[in-house]
């Protein structure tokens, strides 16, 4: 009796910190949002300007930038992709997985590779000084679109080789049985793939690029090179004018909603291809032009996503010796801001998950949760940010809660990757371990240690890294927030930059690299060092560590 009161007490606890999830996430996302829709209409009923000039051109460069950076990045991805998925090379796998490097560096460190590279004291630019060609000037659309591509080619490209990893490989076999070559392998092969993930993927980018705020910042070229967040901060922070910076974040909350929706609608899943699923050997491209083709695309994305991050990296290196003393208290409030947005945005992802799991015999409702954990795609962290603001402003100095609030944003931002790798993993293991876990009776931690944590531990580990490198390397919100004296460290870079002290700006920007990868790779580490057979290795001969048998299908690798 004791026990099921026990059971049913966890049980309750449980259920209700699932639902105050929901309720947490609702309330950062569409509730800061819904604050900013209000005051938006407030300031349209009271008589306050529409809609200037200003901010039409606003919009306009909004929409030019992200249309050409979504149509750069897919395009160039195409020719890379396919090198990738039909080439084997020295080095491969782990071209494919330094893809994911660009996603997890800091946006102000992309920027300051870029500016060493093309910009006017750059690389590229003494190159053609050499050549009596003149030098090329980055800010305003050109620099906007050169550091987005960086950014989004990877992820174009990883998109395209996930739909050529879904070719059965019969197909790639009967194509060479029928002796296909050239353009009718790529018009039966090729084009029906990229004819279905390209949309997704332009969409993706677009939507990702509408939202950038940092680049806009760091590389925009005055009022002819600003976005539609970029005003919002100006009008926030520079005029404090908030209706008109609320007027601003609706628009913005409209257009992305709209993105979110088109993006989801054009990345739907595409059902898996009957076939055997062996390892898939292509013998197409032989011919020297097609050597060539590959050869040439391999080499310009290298070159391209490798030297502003060598550039970065190298003179990271030459400025640590100007690091100002700011920088470590930058540091401390940035790891302050990474360690509490990874912890709410582990929990938010934990509760929504096990309360999905919970509503699976109702599939309306478990859906209607994943899409709550979703929302930030459609609700902008400006917007959020907007809103906040202004909820909290009759309350109390929102200034001074600047660490906390953007926590809290990148919790939610973050909070759809963490979603999408903690929630498969809990499903793999209810139908692997769940029905021999119900015969064995297992219950609370018993069972979580038994039957959920080794397939949770490692997904966990990623999606807590993630979201600490993200949150780590923000230059968003706290943009809005941060007062003049307690910048985190990627608000110092980017004043070191205005400033142009471009050697303490590089020297601080590694020390930012240093603390986003050393957050992902300690969690990473740490999810490593907690599964069952580290703990037996390390408990043994103490009596101490997880028993054998506590592990449900032992012999297997959850």
């Amino acid at each position: 009796m004791t026990r099921f009161r026990a059971d049913a007490a966890a049980a309750l606890a449980g259920g209700l910190a699932s639902w105050a999830a929901l309720a947490a996430v609702l309330a950062l996302s569409f509730g800061s949002a819904g604050m900013a829709l209000l005051h938006g209409w407030g300031a349209l009923d009271g008589g306050a300007p529409a809609w200037r000039a200003s901010d039409t051109r606003a919009l306009e460069f909004t929409l030019r930038q992200a249309a050409l950076s979504a149509l750069i990045s897919t395009a160039a991805a195409v020719p890379l992709a396919r090198a990738l998925a039909r080439r084997r090379f020295w080095g491969r796998d782990a071209a494919i997985a330094l893809l994911g490097a660009p996603f997890l560096l800091p946006t102000i460190v992309a920027i300051l590779g870029v500016v060493a590279v093309w910009g006017r004291s750059g690389l590229v630019a003494d190159a053609a000084a050499a050549l009596g060609l003149p030098r090329p000037d980055i800010y305003g659309l050109p620099g906007v679109l050169l550091a987005h591509v960086f950014f989004n080619l990877p992820l174009a490209t990883r998109i395209f080789l996930q739909g050529y990893a879904a070719i059965p490989a019969e197909r790639w076999r009967l194509a060479e049985q029928l002796g296909l070559e050239g353009r009718a392998l790529f018009a039966r092969m090729d084009w029906p793939m990229l004819r279905e993930s390209a949309p997704g993927a332009f969409a993706l980018i677009f939507l990702v690029c509408v939202t950038s705020f940092a680049v806009a910042l760091a590389l925009g070229g005055g009022p002819r090179a600003t976005t539609l967040e970029l005003a919002i901060y100006q009008a926030l922070r520079f005029d404090f004018d908030l209706a008109r910076a609320a007027l601003l974040a609706l628009a913005q909350l409209g257009l992305c909603m709209a993105l979110a929706a088109l993006t989801l609608a054009l990345s739907r899943a595409r059902p898996p291809e009957p076939g055997l699923r062996a390892r898939i050997v292509r013998r197409d491209g032989r011919g020297r032009a097609a050597r060539a083709t590959d050869a040439a695309a391999l080499i310009a994305a290298g070159l391209f996503l490798g030297l502003p991050l060598g550039a970065a990296l190298a003179r990271g290196a030459a400025g640590l010796a100007a690091l100002p003393a700011q920088a470590w208290p930058a540091a401390g409030r940035s790891l302050m801001v990474a360690l509490g947005s990874a912890t709410l945005c582990m929990a938010l992802a934990l509760g929504l998950a096990t309360l999905a799991l919970r509503l699976e015999r109702r599939p309306w409702a478990a859906r209607a949760v994943e899409a709550a954990g979703l929302s930030a795609l459609a609700a902008p962290p400006f917007v959020m940010g907007m809103g906040l603001f202004l909820a909290l402003r009759p309350l109390t100095d929102p200034f001074a809660l600047a660490l906390p609030i953007t926590a809290a944003i990148n919790a939610a931002m973050a909070l759809p990757f963490a979603l999408g790798l903690i929630l498969p993993a809990l499903r793999r293991a209810r139908a692997e371990y769940g029905p021999l876990a119900d015969q064995l009776g297992l219950r609370g931690l018993a069972r979580l240690r038994a039957a959920t944590w080794p397939a949770l531990r490692r997904p966990l580990g990623l999606a807590a890294g993630l979201a600490a490198a993200l949150a780590a390397g923000d230059l968003g919100v706290i943009a809005l927030f941060a007062p003049a004296d307690g910048p985190t460290l990627p608000l110092l870079v980017q004043r070191l930059m205005a400033g142009y002290r471009w050697d303490a700006a590089a020297g601080a920007s590694l020390l930012l690299l240093a603390l986003s990868f050393g957050l992902f790779l300690a969690f990473d580490l740490a999810a490593r060092s907690l599964s069952p057979r580290a703990a037996r290795r390390r408990g043994r001969g103490r009596g101490l560590g997880w028993r054998p048998g506590w592990r449900l299908g032992r012999g297997r690798r959850p």
